[in-house]
């Protein structure tokens, strides 16, 4: 039996899907069908996401009634994949509804307003990375500078870290995931590691 494709997306870790799921939920909770949920912590600028990738292939197999989303924009950023997106759930006879848009690609106007609202989700993040370019510069032309401390100057480290360092090391763990993990500068990783305990 196919289901419904319940997909949320965010672009980073430090956001959730919260805001999306009651909306979400309540449709959920009235339909019929069986539905299943995806999700995503991604940038919407790719589709190769691996939520995204699971709704794909089990559209491919059949298995898929409807996708459903908060917002088209939660699907992705860039008009070229978002309307290749949308003729292909055409041409696979699967709906797309986003609760927000008040979208339905089951109709003519339905599909209308969905290649409009790619093209606003792409004018969007052209516009917030135009933004981002503009600030950067206005920054620079101030002193303002990127890249952690002054030149010479070291971080000063706890004995924790310290010893989170060499433990990860000696467990076999690479310098850029232990910098990851630590928050801490590979060059300051690799000072530690070259001082004896």
């Amino acid at each position: 039996m196919k289901h419904v494709a319940i997909y949320c997306r965010v672009s980073t870790n430090q956001q959730d899907t919260k805001s999306q799921e009651p909306d979400l939920k309540r449709w959920a909770d009235s339909q019929d069908q069986p539905v299943k949920w995806y999700s995503d912590k991604a940038s919407g600028l790719t589709m190769e996401r691996p939520g995204w990738q699971q709704i794909e292939a089990a559209v491919r197999k059949g298995q898929v009634a409807a996708v459903v989303v908060w917002r088209v924009d939660r699907l992705g950023r860039t008009a070229k994949g978002l309307t290749a997106l949308f003729a292909e759930l055409r041409e696979r006879r699967v709906n797309l509804i986003s609760l927000k848009d008040g979208l339905d690609l089951a109709t003519p106007a339905g599909r209308l307003m969905a290649n409009v609202l790619a093209s606003v989700a792409q004018f969007e993040t052209e516009t917030r990375a135009e933004r981002v370019l503009a600030g950067q510069a206005i920054a620079r032309r101030k002193g303002k500078r990127w890249g952690g401390s002054k030149p010479g100057v070291r971080k000063q480290l706890t004995e924790v870290q310290v010893r989170t360092i060499r433990r990860m090391k000696a467990e076999g763990e690479t310098i850029t995931d232990i910098a990851r993990a630590v928050k801490i500068s590979r060059p300051t990783i690799y000072a530690v590691l070259r001082n004896p305990a």
